[in-house]
């Protein structure tokens, strides 16, 4: 008979263990109804994932193993597999200090009103943004096995099943027939596809079912997509759940050797709407959880805060976004335009505020130690700091966060204003390239235009200077977003970016302005990660760093 397997996959927040312990005991509550054998709920559902530093504070670690009890006293007859940091006395694999690690990610086997079981997580990430290693200690009962309806399963955490001889190999070696892994598996560009391929060679290698059952949600920089799956052991795709949305469910997970029923099989997002979903997802929930009522955005007229502002009334609402045109002495009437246009096509707040008066005032105040220079990079960062006092000053006054507008291209040149553009809590298109920002627009207009047309279509400009254009002083972004992307993603050095065909002097430019801006960067605020590596936790380069990129 198939082993009846409910999962929840839920948004959670870090730290919020007593709303996170409500949603848990409302998702049990309704297992129980829908006769389901088995609960999953992500990994680390009881604390929230990541916890990071939390977890040396045994006030929290405390809180959560209080919940763990409160909602094992609830547990009936369905098994619930919840995750939490429990303690630990194990040892930390690759420790780098001379602490021992004293608490593990863990799961927890609940049922009929106590705790029947514990897994400890053993392979411990310690790669991109995963810091695992530096927090938890290792399991040390990999092949454990447990009988739940009847059937013998495995338990284990996320990175468990990575790897090919992971835990649930053993567990299957052990007479498991379903493996249940529980995560929080952290979204970039085309990952779901890679996690799916994963769980098909596990279920046909094991011999074994897989419940695969994912986080969602926004938290920091990171996203979860859900996407949670069920293969049957012959690789057979059962179930797939949504991306990027909550998900209640429950299957029926065929046995090996029995037929297999294939369920409700959510089609992936394609690429653009994939990356449009998490952006979407990781702005919202930073202002939910993070308890703004509302966004302030500088509308240039410009592609970049036209996007910005589209997600955000997408994420939270148009009533929640405020949108600020600040004209300055170089901007076009035709920006001012396509700003408020923008505003009426989405229904937002919009005001026009321009800075020319205070932009002047800075100047002539600058006189005395101005005089005699050429008109340069200062003046043009003077109107964008100038944008960003005055959008400050009304956070400040009025409670909206400001959202920057920068995008991936900028921040890795240093084409971002420290102190300008750069201001605010939020930067939604921190890790998207220029060449995509004009994809995801595209999109995002394919019913009907939202973004105004001329936005899109006119060329890039920052309008600080009489006809500037971005082409002035960089390459087409078609060539300058690839370069990047082999410099900062891929890690290439010149020498091998320019055996790809690319110029030499260009190569060598473009890695010198990435690392001239680093220090810039550290002051960045935070944004949605999207690719492989993203600035922030994924790329940890020195500020103070002589070391140059090679030259062919």
């Amino acid at each position: 008979m198939p082993l009846r397997v409910a999962g929840a996959q839920l948004n959670l927040c870090v730290g919020d263990i007593p709303g996170n312990e409500r949603r848990i005991a409302g998702a049990m509550g309704w297992a129980e109804a829908e006769g389901a054998e088995v609960l999953l709920l992500p990994e680390l559902a009881i604390n929230g994932y990541p916890p990071e530093d939390l977890v040396l504070r045994d006030d929290f670690v405390s809180a959560g193993i209080e919940a763990l009890h409160r909602l094992a006293s609830r547990a009936g007859s369905t098994v619930v597999v919840v995750g939490f940091v429990d303690r630990s006395d194990g040892p930390s694999r690759g420790a780098v200090d001379a602490e021992d690690r004293r608490v593990a990610n863990a799961a927890a086997v609940l049922h009929q009103g106590g705790i029947v079981g514990l897994y400890h997580k053993v392979l411990l990430p310690n790669y991109g943004v995963f810091d695992e290693d530096r927090y938890f200690a290792v399991g040390d009962d990999p092949a454990r096995v447990w009988e739940m309806g009847g059937t013998r399963v495995g338990v284990s955490i996320c990175e468990d099943i990575w790897l090919p001889d992971g835990p649930p190999r053993d567990q299957a070696a052990a007479g498991a027939k379903v493996l249940l892994n529980i995560n929080a598996s952290p979204f970039h560009k085309g990952k779901a596809r890679e996690r799916e391929g994963m769980i098909v060679d596990r279920a046909r290698a094991s011999g074994a079912a897989v419940f695969y059952l994912n986080l969602i949600g926004g938290q920091d920089e990171l996203v979860f997509d859900g996407c949670s799956l069920v293969v049957a052991a012959d690789g057979t795709i059962v179930h797939r759940s949504p991306q990027f949305e909550e998900d209640m469910f429950v299957v029926d997970v065929p046995l090996p050797g029995e037929a297999v029923a294939v369920g409700s099989v959510t089609d992936h997002l394609e690429p653009v709407e994939e990356v449009y979903r998490a952006l979407e997802t990781g702005l919202g929930d930073y202002v939910r959880k993070n308890g703004f009522g509302q966004v302030v955005i500088g509308l240039s007229g410009g592609i970049d805060s036209a996007l910005t502002a589209v997600i955000a009334s997408d994420a939270l609402g148009p009533d929640s976004v405020w949108g600020v045109a600040m004209p300055s002495r170089f901007s076009s009437q035709h920006s001012i335009d396509d700003a408020r246009q923008l505003a009426e096509n989405l229904g937002l707040r919009f005001d026009l505020l321009p800075i020319d008066d205070v932009y002047g005032a800075y100047l002539e105040a600058l006189t005395p130690v101005f005089a005699g220079t050429e008109f340069g990079t200062s003046e043009e960062n003077l109107q964008a700091r100038t944008r960003g006092a005055m959008l400050m000053a009304i956070s400040n006054k009025h409670g909206p966060m400001v959202v920057a507008t920068g995008n991936k291209s900028e921040m890795a040149a240093g084409y971002a204003t420290l102190y300008g553009d750069m201001v605010g809590g939020y930067a939604v298109l921190k890790d998207v390239f220029k060449t995509l920002v004009y994809d995801l627009a595209r999109w995002r207009n394919k019913d009907g235009d939202v973004i105004p047309q001329n936005t899109i279509d006119k060329p890039p400009s920052a309008e600080l200077r009489p006809n500037q254009k971005d082409s002035d002083s960089l390459p087409p972004y078609e060539t300058f977003d690839e370069i990047l992307s082999l410099y900062v993603e891929a890690d290439l050095g010149v020498t091998a970016i320019v055996e790809r065909g690319f110029d030499p002097g260009l190569v060598a430019r473009v890695a010198g302005m990435v690392d001239r801006n680093e220090y810039k960067r550290r002051q960045a605020a935070p944004g949605v990660k999207i690719t492989v590596k993203a600035f922030g936790k994924d790329r940890r380069l020195p500020i103070t760093n002589r070391h140059k990129p090679s030259s062919p």
